[in-house]
């Protein structure tokens, strides 16, 4: 059996608090879709805002190779004595989508309380609406909106809303969880009477205001529906819509159902997370499958158990989804933990070798350091410690000075920094101290290393520790860094903010002068 998967970010995704796509990052999350192998993509809502007519005009430029694109829009208004007259269906029409979808009621209690008319004007509402849509030799989905709802208080009358679209014409039918309130059996029980009742092919659309929507859409496959919509990532109004990088691979390596081709869906993780930048929001790190954490093991007894087989705490192989395994490295770790990051390193080391190396992190974590994000301080501190990696420089000392100018803050700083025999010393602005004392660094290390051009600053979060301690607690700093094609986090701590700060911006630089810099130190 297929699965056609319909994805709806661009339409329902967009409708979530704090997401915002500009025509241009809409035809790019298209186009990432399009290569995952998604089969639909409803791309918006033509009529209801110019940035959705754009989108369609823009993406009949894209050659598409897996996808159909679908314009969305509602039945006609109850006040057209004629459906053909309808603005909101001429706009779909002018599309020019090969797919249209529109929604209607199928809650009685919609009908009369939201269009306000006869339970029998809205059934006819549906049919011509659809009839009027396949007249333009268009493949329409009907959207039965609020079903489940309607159909536990209203089921005769749920049923004929589906079968006025199936007598419009409709090629598919989709049971709408609008409300996101069902749980899986109710939706399991309601979805096997409808494909008993409905000749026509059934999908689902599910919302996650119960934190069912995955399972509420794995259950209405297994009870005969045939297209799943949601989203890349759940994104979508109050609690999100069911979340197609859980469900995907659900269907494809917990139900073995034929939906999207394995090849593809080594892809998943990377495309999710560019989802997440193209919306503007932080990536789900503990989103299943294709989250940061998905395959992170911090205990030393996992990670000593998944070095002899990884089914013993990972559910799948996470190459199948484009992620990787991650051993974390914390106060709980063990001889496994470091054992397995000094394989990853291709480092050969004995027990005794490990000993100290394990004691020194514990020493470091009870104060105040985590290398759990930090994975590149944390590479540093081994390779150090086994004199494998050398400093490329050495700060000498550093300055900072905030002033007010005439209600203006002015940050300046000044750092001395030795590579090799010579020292350099720089003075920089910055908008704060940190950023400052960042801009003087860069400003001397570029002379020796151009290459760290390439470095920027991707994230940056301070903790304070034990803050009964008030404004003397220590601080934790996280960086993280980024070039074209790495990231990286580096972690500095101190009772001094903008020291934190500067030890973790010299472990990043380091970093990536060890590990991904080509070219060599300029000669002085």
């Amino acid at each position: 059996m297929k699965i056609l998967i319909y994805d709806t970010t661009l339409r329902d995704g967009s409708q979530g608090e704090y997401v915002s796509f500009t025509k241009e990052d809409k035809v790019r999350v298209a186009q990432l879709l399009d290569e995952l192998g998604i089969h639909y993509i409803e791309g918006g809502w033509p009529g209801s805002n110019p940035k959705d007519m754009e989108f369609f005009q823009e993406i009949r430029k894209v050659k598409l190779k897996n996808t159909k694109i679908a314009a969305f829009g509602s039945t006609a208004h109850p006040k057209n004595k004629d459906v053909s007259e309808d603005k909101n269906l001429i706009e779909l029409i002018n599309s020019k989508t090969p797919v249209i979808t529109i929604f209607g009621k199928s809650w009685d209690f919609h009908v009369t309380h939201a269009l306000k008319i006869g339970l029998d004007d809205n059934l006819k509402l549906i049919e011509n609406s659809v009839r009027f849509l396949k007249s333009h030799k268009r493949e329409v989905i009907f959207d039965a909106e609020h079903f489940f709802d309607g159909y536990v208080n209203n089921p005769e009358y749920a049923l004929k809303a589906l079968y006025a679209a199936a007598e419009g014409g409709a090629d598919s039918i989709c049971l709408c969880e609008t409300n996101g309130g069902m749980l899986p059996h109710q939706i399991f029980e309601i979805v096997k009477i409808v494909t008993a009742k409905i000749n026509l092919p059934i999908g689902i659309h599910c919302h996650n205001d119960s934190g069912c929507g995955v399972a509420n859409t794995i259950e209405a496959v297994r009870a005969g529906a045939t297209a799943v919509q949601g989203t890349m990532n759940g994104l979508g109004e109050r609690c999100g819509n069911a979340n197609l990088c859980s469900i995907i691979p659900n269907l494809k390596y917990k139900l073995n159902l034929n939906c999207i081709n394995p090849n593809n869906l080594k892809k998943l993780t990377h495309i999710s997370r560019e989802i997440s930048e193209l919306a503007n929001l932080a990536h789900d790190e503990r989103q299943p499958y294709v989250g940061n954490s998905a395959f992170a093991h911090k205990a030393g007894i996992h990670v000593s158990a998944i070095e002899k087989n990884s089914k013993t705490y990972e559910h799948i192989d996470p190459e199948l989804v484009g992620n990787h395994r991650r051993v974390l490295v914390s106060e709980l770790s063990g001889r496994s933990n470091v054992a397995y990051k000094l394989k990853e390193l291709n480092i050969d080391c004995d027990n005794e070798t490990i000993k100290p190396i394990v004691q020194e992190i514990k020493k470091l974590e009870n104060a105040g350091y985590q290398f759990e994000s930090a994975e590149a301080s944390f590479e540093l501190l081994i390779l150090k410690a086994l004199g494998k990696c050398k400093n490329y420089f050495n700060i000498v000392g550093f300055r900072a000075i905030n002033e007010q100018i005439e209600n203006v803050i002015r940050c300046e700083a000044s750092i001395k920094v030795m590579v090799g025999e010579r020292i350099e010393h720089t003075v920089a602005d910055g908008n704060g101290p940190v950023n400052a004392l960042d801009n003087a660094l860069r400003k001397a290390l570029v002379l020796f290393y151009p290459e760290l051009k390439n470095v920027e600053l991707a994230d940056y979060k301070v903790r304070v520790l034990a803050g009964e301690a008030g404004t003397e607690a220590m601080v934790r700093v996280l960086i993280e860094s980024r070039d074209i094609d790495n990231n990286w986090g580096t972690v500095g701590v101190s009772s001094n903010i903008v020291e934190a700060s500067l030890i973790a911006l010299v472990d990043s630089y380091n970093y990536y002068l060890h590990k991904f810099a080509k070219k060599t130190k300029k000669q002085h």
